[in-house]
């Protein structure tokens, strides 16, 4: 019996059809320059990241993916983005392996360069890199149309993005184990991952429940986020789903997200307008405090009201008229809780008071005016007066007869003369 030869032609093949689904399950093969090499000295160490950021990156990875498969395969009759996924993605890791591990070393060099973009934050690093591999994958076609398509091109790669995602090509915690090794490169300061080494796996295993920047959930009702230990406050002081008091001193405790609505719905420590905010009053009141407020300043809301109905009127004259209306009807306008109630029941008391007099500014500077020349036609009849007068007694002290005193004087000066004629006359004998 003879034994049939092998065959040294090559199997038949046939191409697949062009499809944009990528292989359902595909096995993808790290490369080896991604995973840590042995060092002197330690060799367990802690990979674990920081887990906002960690997630953040890692949902970066599919769309850029996406990306670089659509523009790669644009006007191609017989590829499609599918066809191409496995290739293209294999080609990213090491990429962006090859690229974290020199960034940091370029950027220093290049600093101030032109050309270069330096970035601090390791998503910004990460994300610049996914989209300058995308960049290079591009064919002529897709640089050509990449203006004219690109809505279409938009909603192709969004389209194939969520295929992937759909069919598991590339599973989350596989695109993490990469993105560990892509933060670690990057993050040079150490602020994104644990930077611990041990000697045994024991001491490992000791450090992980402890470490700062191990996973955790929050433990709030509704909400899945998950973020490193030392993140824990802040992520507490903006979970939308932790329950806090309100914000406006309220008695009552709702979570975060809902605290806007109830702050401008059905808070009753809400600030509104006064009732009587139309006639003047401008202040804020809670809306669970307006009763009292009413209560309070109403005597400035009656104010308000006599300052409508006599606009010429002085504050001072309306404020003695308040005080009059309210030892007149204080108990009545109490119960006034609206501008119409109020107004007329002010009308009706000011009605039965004496008529307000007011004194307009004309009035006043009028009557002031008036007064001015009387007094200057009065004080110079007075001056004339005095000047009469005392013309009067000028003229009188001159014909006024002599008094009692000044007549025993006067015989004597007379006698006096007399003798000193005489006795001249005897001397001119």
């Amino acid at each position: 019996m003879m034994e049939a030869s092998p065959s040294t032609d090559p199997p038949a093949t046939t191409d697949p059809p062009p499809t944009t689904e990528p292989p359902s399950g595909d096995v993808e093969n790290l490369p080896e320059n991604i995973k840590d090499a042995k060092e002197a000295g330690p060799a367990f160490h802690c990979d674990i990241c920081d887990a906002e950021l960690l997630f953040k990156i890692t949902q970066a990875l599919l769309p850029g993916l996406a990306t670089a498969c659509v523009d790669n395969t644009t006007g191609g009759v017989f590829r499609s983005p599918g066809s191409v996924a496995a290739d293209i993605r294999k080609e990213l890791v090491e990429y962006l392996t090859q690229r974290t591990e020199t960034y940091v070393a370029e950027s220093v060099v290049e600093e101030g360069g032109p050309e270069m973009e330096v970035f601090d934050n390791p998503y910004d690093i990460i994300a610049f890199l996914i989209d300058e591999f995308a960049v290079s994958k591009r064919n002529l076609f897709s640089r050509v149309s990449a203006l004219l398509l690109s809505e279409r091109r938009e909603d192709s790669i969004d389209d194939f993005a969520q295929q992937m995602e759909i069919n598991g090509f590339w599973p989350v915690d596989r695109r993490e184990a990469i993105v560990q090794t892509l933060l670690k490169n990057v993050d040079v300061k150490n602020e994104y991952h644990c930077n611990m080494k041990f000697e045994t796996a024991e001491e490992l295993s000791l450090h992980v429940p402890t470490c700062s920047f191990r996973v955790m959930t929050c433990e709030n009702e509704g909400c899945d986020a998950r973020f490193s230990a030392n993140k824990v406050e802040k992520h507490d002081s903006v979970c939308p789903f932790k329950i806090i008091p309100c914000e406006q001193k309220c008695p009552a405790f709702l979570i975060r997200r809902e605290m806007d609505r109830h702050c401008i719905t059905v808070c009753p420590m809400k600030l509104v307008n006064c009732p009587f905010f139309s006639v003047g009053c401008k202040t804020g009141v809670p809306s669970c405090k307006i009763e009292e407020h009413q209560s309070q300043e109403l005597h400035y809301h009656i104010l308000y009201i006599l300052q409508g109905m006599y606009k010429d009127a002085p504050d001072e004259v309306l404020k003695e008229r308040v005080d009059q209306i309210e030892e007149k009807a204080a108990g009545r306008l109490a119960n006034a809780k609206t501008v119409r109630s109020l107004t007329s029941k002010v009308k009706d008391v000011d009605a039965k008071l004496p008529p307000l007099v007011i004194e307009t500014k004309k009035e006043a500077e009028t009557s002031e005016t008036e007064a001015k020349p009387e007094s200057t036609e009065v004080s110079g009849t007075n001056g004339n007066t005095e000047n009469a007068a005392g013309t009067k007694e000028v003229v009188n002290s001159e014909s006024a007869p002599p008094s009692s005193k000044d007549s025993e004087e006067a015989p004597e000066a007379t006698t006096e003369n007399s003798s000193r004629v005489r006795k001249n006359e005897t001397n001119e004998d």
